[in-house]
């Protein structure tokens, strides 16, 4: 893996609305470091096949439809440095990689190259099925060409991988706006005039190649002043999802609120939620959804409570080749994760009643990782239950909106027609 070097030394601590997660020009990409925000803005090179692999599996990048663009751009920009430079011996030039792509000879050895990159980091991440999509256009592109020209190959798979984040971008304001009507016209109907809905995990700009698709709902309803307030739910300490949403919240200064995931009963009885809207990372035949783990307990309690689930997806996150939820393979995170929070390190420590407010200091805060549980959690019989997923019942479901359109869960059915949103 290369080292760790900020893209612009000169970026500002507050990063500009809609801020996405990937960088990409002709030469290189570099993602933003979600492990450090919202504290700190750190871009980091992806300079190999290793480096994607690792900032994936790491979660320095996070989000079905982001890891899916940059597994793709990755293969890209190997294949465009190998067009420009055809008889180098490693490309990259900096970065030692099992993954190196030799000269372009024959399409055949090209083919094998690509087929062991596309699997490698495939495997970063086993749930979020757009990954496993992206991968899986690359392969049928490579199926699909009858020529013997490596070059030529070479040229058509960088058009099939620019075009995995080039499509993500117009999807999540198609499926933002559909989201954002339906509900708004069900509410109104109710007398309501402003929502007040609530969300779990990140789905925003960070999330995606931009807008981003529940968060985008709540931006579109924002936008378009039809929103009261955004609940957001924290989830594990370490990998919490929370922490990005409230960054892209307030950097769009949309109304929002933090809750922890034992607050969510609390707040459905206090408060008059309109809808809790969630994204997926796999959604399949019969509507069963996967997504970060807390959203199951939330779909159980919207209903126990009438609220209105929606699920908002991209339709290359629908897996139509799996029937039930109970198929999903659910990633297991490592256990000492579960152990540990992450955060700017307050002064004086005591002083945990709000948030820090650093925005005044003369130097940036330090970070640190701290281990919040005893030394004997996850040794021997103490273990520890970290799924990064949990699979939420297509009954729990009242809808899920794609880019093309609206699939209703009418009646409670144990199943929902995804035909119409394909």
């Amino acid at each position: 893996m290369t080292a760790i070097q900020p893209a612009d030394p000169a970026a500002p601590s507050v990063p500009p609305k809609m801020m996405t997660s990937l960088r990409v020009d002709d030469d290189s990409i570099h993602v933003v470091n979600q492990l450090l925000l919202p504290h700190e803005i750190q871009w980091d090179a992806c300079e190999s096949v290793e480096d994607a692999y690792d900032a994936i599996k790491s979660m320095r990048i996070r989000g079905a439809p982001a890891i899916a663009s940059l597994a793709a751009l990755t293969i890209s920009l190997l294949l465009s440095q190998r067009l420009k430079s055809p008889t180098a011996d490693l490309i990259p030039a900096t970065s030692a990689s099992a993954y190196s792509l030799s000269p372009l000879s024959t399409s055949s050895a090209l083919s094998e190259w690509v087929n062991s990159v596309v699997d490698h980091l495939q495997s970063s991440r086993p749930t979020a099925v757009n990954l496993s999509e992206a991968m899986n256009r690359i392969r049928s592109a490579l199926k699909a060409y009858t020529g013997d020209s490596a070059e030529e190959l070479a040229k058509q798979l960088i058009e099939t991988c620019q075009a995995v984040h080039a499509n993500d971008l117009e999807r999540n304001k198609q499926m933002s706006k559909l989201g954002a009507d339906w509900l708004f016209e069900r509410r109104a109907k109710d007398g309501k005039k402003k929502l007040k809905v609530m969300t779990v995990c990140n789905t925003g700009s960070l999330a995606t190649s931009g807008y981003g698709t529940a968060l985008g709902v709540i931006t579109n309803l924002f936008e378009t002043g039809r929103l009261e307030r955004a609940y957001y739910t924290q989830s594990t300490p370490y990998h919490q999802g929370s922490r990005l949403t409230s960054l892209e919240l307030s950097t769009l200064g949309i109304p929002s609120c933090m809750i922890c995931d034992t607050m969510v009963g609390s707040l459905f009885q206090h408060q008059d939620i309109d809808a809790v809207i969630v994204g997926a990372d796999r959604v399949v035949k019969n509507g069963d959804t996967a997504n970060k783990i807390g959203t199951y307990q939330a779909a159980a309690l919207a209903k126990l409570h009438g609220i209105p689930f929606m699920v908002i997806a991209p339709v290359t996150t629908l897996d139509m080749n799996i029937s039930h939820g109970k198929d999903i393979h659910i990633e297991q995170r490592p256990p000492i994760e579960a152990t540990l929070a992450r955060g700017v390190v307050v002064s004086p420590p005591s002083d945990l009643t709000t948030p820090s407010d650093n925005s005044t200091a003369s130097t940036r805060p330090p970070q640190a990782v701290v281990q919040i549980t005893p030394n004997a959690i996850g040794k021997g019989d103490n273990l520890i239950y970290n799924p990064s997923f949990d699979v939420t019942p297509a009954k729990l479901i009242t809808c899920v909106v794609t880019e093309v359109g609206v699939a209703e869960n009418a009646g409670d059915k144990d199943e929902i027609d995804l035909s119409k949103v394909l």
